[in-house]
């Protein structure tokens, strides 16, 4: 083979090889910014949550005006049943 080809070969495969490496750099890093992202992500919605269910419901219940009744109608309102025995309460003291 011809020492100006091979030379001219060994520069492609390096440079192809270079290539292989940056391209998998760059998938690793895309990799490892999505998982972050989805962590981070993950924390801000959870954290608020796990924050109230700490912190702000025992609060929240131990001041509510109707405690041991709970909501089970649609969007957590009291379904009809529910109102009449809050209702039948108040009437009955």
């Amino acid at each position: 083979m011809d020492p100006e080809l091979k030379k001219e070969l060994d520069q492609i495969h390096a440079l192809a090889k270079d290539n292989h490496d940056m391209l998998r750099a760059i998938r690793r890093d895309q990799w490892l910014g999505f998982v972050g992202r989805v962590i981070v992500w993950l924390i801000v919605l959870a954290l608020p949550l796990y924050l109230y269910q700490q912190y702000l419901q025992p609060l929240v219940s131990k001041f509510s005006a109707t405690q041991g009744i709970s909501t089970s109608g649609l969007f957590g309102f009291p379904t009809g049943a529910e109102v009449q025995k809050i209702l039948n309460s108040f009437q009955g003291k």
